[in-house]
Parts: structure tokens; sequence; C-alpha cells
């Protein structure tokens, strides 16, 4: 399986004097991906902290006890559920002990490592995301033959974790009261699935379409660009998984114009 994610700090955090918010972790279990992308909230002084505790626990937590390729559909759902609000609590519980190490005399208050995160397992055929907050997670699909064309090596993407809609309230933090009711859960079993992509929301400018893209009316939501994410996978697959030109997409003029940091992490499986 071939692995790649970049982070870039976002021109707006640059510009203000702060640093990158954002973090990731992959564990390549050889024929199974753990990866995880946290989003540190912007206003906290120590979020950037509180991301890599995010990524960190989440790859720990959902990396054990993985259920087989052939188990079926309710062990795979019982078992991300469960892995979900694990996640959620072991993030407390080690944001406690480093607040409680660091400022011993001081109240420990979790929200100041806040961060957002999404999680994935890829075992083909099967696909399962855990999220709090607004990063987002996309599906990779072999398209029939015949389908697609030379850049896009017949796949499509499909968009599972969308972020929040505009005008939604502010996004959930692990660190959020009641967190752990509000983690987000989904399984896939996808018997042409070829890849996995995940990204913080800053990303959603460059890899989102507004659905007039492709001449469906603003309800369908935001629809994944075939463009980045098929382009992507093409481009890793011929590299070997070289994350140079993905990070190189993440600098672009494009990339640019939310100002945030973007990271996006992606497991594909080999071959076209």
């Amino acid at each position: 399986m071939i692995i790649a994610g970049a982070v870039v700090q976002g021109t707006g955090h640059l510009a203000a004097g702060l640093g990158c918010q954002d973090a990731f972790k992959a564990v390549d279990l050889g024929a199974t991906a753990v990866l995880a992308v946290a989003d540190g909230a912007g206003g906290r002084e120590r979020s950037a902290l509180g991301a890599h505790i995010a990524a960190d626990t989440a790859c720990r937590v959902l990396a054990e006890d993985i259920p087989d390729a052939d188990d079926p559909p309710e062990v795979w759902t019982r078992w991300t559920v469960a892995g979900g609000a694990r996640v959620v609590a072991d993030y407390l519980r080690a944001v406690e002990g480093v607040l409680k190490a660091t400022a011993p005399s001081e109240p420990v208050e979790a929200g100041a490592l806040a961060a957002t995160m999404v999680a994935a397992v890829v075992r083909p055929p099967w696909a399962a995301f855990v999220s709090v907050g607004d990063c987002f997670g996309t599906v990779l699909t072999r398209g029939p033959a015949g389908t697609g064309n030379a850049q896009r090596e017949g796949e499509r993407c499909h968009l599972v974790l969308p972020p929040p809609a505009p005008g939604t309230p502010g996004p959930v933090f692990l660190s959020s009261p009641g967190a752990a009711l509000r983690v987000r859960t989904f399984v896939v079993w996808e018997p042409e699935l070829s890849g996995v992509v995940l990204a913080t929301d800053g990303c959603a400018a460059l890899t989102l379409d507004h659905p007039s893209a492709r001449e469906l009316p603003p309800q369908a939501g935001p629809l994944p660009s075939e463009r980045f994410f098929c382009g992507l996978a093409a481009t890793l697959r011929v590299n070997g998984g070289d994350a140079a030109p993905l990070r190189a997409l993440l600098s672009g003029p494009q990339a640019a114009r939310t100002g945030d940091d973007l990271t996006v992490l992606c497991a594909l499986t080999e071959g076209s």
C-alpha cells in the first residue's frame, strides 16, 4: 500500500505569526493502513500540541484488534463505533496528563489543546472512518473497464464524510463537552476500493467542487474534485508515493485562498 501525506502552513497563520496547527500520522501494517489528520483550534494557544495528541491517539487506538477483511458488516460497525468512543476518552486522558505535568498548579482546561480529527482504517475491501469536527474523508474506487481517462486511471472519488455545511454551528472538538456523543463513524465495504484520502477543513476550497460544477442543485452539497483526488492518486502511484507533488498542490495559489493550514493524507492500493 502507498501512503503519502503533507502539511503546509497556511498563509494566514504565517502572516499572523502563528505556527502550523495541523498534524497527521500513519501506521503501515502491510495490507492495512491506519491514517489520522487533526486540526488544532485556531484561537487556542496549545492547539498544535492537541492536534499531535489527537493524531497519535487515533492511530494507536485504531491499530488495535482490527477486524478481518472477511468479517461481517456488524463486526466492523461495532468495532468502529467503540473505537471512536475510545479515541475521545484516550485523547482527554492524554491531554489531562500533559496539562498536569506542565502546569500542575493551574486548573486543567482541556480546551486549551482543542482539535478536530478524522481517522481511517483501510483494509480492502473495508474502510472505517472516525471523525470529530470538520475534517473530511474521501474514498477512491476503480471504475468499470473503459471508464475514466488516462489521467484518472479509471478511478472515481466519493466524499463519505463531508465537512459541515456553511452556516452550521462551529465545529465540535475532541475536548468539547459531550464529544463522545458527537463522534461520526462510517464504514464502507467496497470490492473496488483503491484508496482513502483524509483532509483538514482548510483544504476544502482546493479539493471540493460546488455542485454547480456538475450542473447539480446546491442541496447536492460539496463534491470531491476528480481533478485533485484522482490526479493525485495517479501521480503518487507513478512516483512510488513521493509526497513532493502533494506539497506543491497544497502550496499553490488556489490552496492559499483560505489562509488556513492544509493537510492531506492518503493510502492507496498499488497498481492502476
